[in-house]
């Protein structure tokens, strides 16, 4: 294992980004100079960061490196879809303590790289520092987008169609078998292996994400530019609670109607969980949840992997949720806050 103090910081930044090639015509200059440069001609510029933190976003008891890396970049792609744009460059910010080696770092950035690598995405910068409280991430994504194309969460009109991409609750049952597997190892010897047998899918769904550059394809091809857009990183119910007061509307959305993967259902039904409060307000599922004109339904229908799952209403209406048995549930945002004082997992 290689101490990163022999490298130094930017000998470890060379090391890490020195076989990065550059593939998006907008990526001038990356690495290696004071600042990046980037042209994008007549295309609107999208930026967005997220910053990720050990112990308040992940737990490297179970999260390895490599997956983290990846799903730190793809959280940031899938902020630039939502906004139904292109992401095309990304910074990389790294906060390190003294346990981590090269070693550890080079399988962090193999993780990145492999999620640029299959989205199209340069890595064009960052910085390096060191962190007295572990591990600390933290990725800016540039995109880019025609002005008439970008998608704002305000669009959202009375009558358009709710519709949502994959499935929800995934990530969040997977993070529960997780943290299960992490208690039991913890009350038994060092060699207790884990069981995930069956639930792979939840678990990758939680570990290794992935943005739905898919479904910003298909919406073009098929003419439909949303009226309202977000991916779903906080939750179902509290991503439609931000589209509704922005555009200041009501929702009613049907419980039915909600896409839920088998694997999440038998992990609740195994954990005495509520799989419906999963997929409302569990969060990390980065599908889409978007709006749509009421016009667009044969076209939306005919979409793969998209549900309907309501419509909008006036906002005196209010934000409800219709049972399985036709009671109205008042929809809350009850998704994962990590500046709670005692942070949920």
């Amino acid at each position: 294992m290689t101490e990163i103090s022999k490298l130094g910081e930017f000998g470890l930044i060379r090391h890490l980004t020195e076989k990065i090639k550059l593939v998006n015509p907008s990526s001038v200059k990356g690495v290696g100079d004071d600042a990046a440069v980037l042209d994008f001609k007549d295309k609107q510029v999208l930026v967005t960061t997220d910053l990720l933190l050990e112990g308040i976003h992940f737990d490297l008891m179970y999260v390895p490196l490599k997956h983290l890396g990846y799903k730190a970049a793809i959280v940031n792609f899938s902020d630039i879809y939502a906004m139904n744009g292109r992401p095309k460059q990304i910074t990389v910010s790294l906060g390190i303590s003294k346990r981590f080696t090269v070693e550890n770092l080079e399988e962090i950035y193999s993780g990145i790289l492999l999620a640029c690598e299959k989205y199209g995405v340069d890595v064009v910068g960052g910085d390096t520092s060191a962190s007295l409280t572990g591990l600390a991430i933290s990725i800016t994504c540039i995109g880019e987008a025609e002005k008439d194309k970008i998608v704002y969460r305000d669009g959202a009109k009375e009558n358009d169609l709710i519709c949502v991409s994959g499935n929800l609750g995934s990530a969040y049952m997977g993070l529960q078998l997780l943290e299960r597997e992490k208690l039991v190892f913890e009350g038994q010897t060092k060699n207790a292996q884990p069981d995930f047998s069956g639930k792979e899918y939840i678990l990758e769904r939680q570990l290794k994400p992935e943005a739905r550059k898919d479904i910003i394809e298909k919406l073009a091809e098929k003419g439909i530019k949303p009226t309202s857009m977000m991916d779903i990183s906080d939750g179902l119910s509290s991503e439609l609670m931000h589209i509704c007061k922005q555009s200041n509307t009501g929702c009613r959305i049907y419980e039915d109607k909600i896409p839920i993967n088998i694997q999440a259902v038998e992990m609740a039904e195994e954990m005495n969980f509520n799989i419906v409060t999963a997929a409302l307000n569990g969060g990390e599922d980065y599908e889409l949840l978007f709006t749509c004109s009421i016009d667009d339904y044969d076209k939306v229908v005919a979409m793969e992997d998209v549900g309907i799952v309501g419509h909008i209403t006036k906002p005196e209406l209010g934000l409800n949720l219709v049972g399985r048995n036709g009671e109205e549930i008042s929809l809350k945002a009850q998704g994962w806050n990590s500046l709670e004082e005692t942070p949920n997992p």
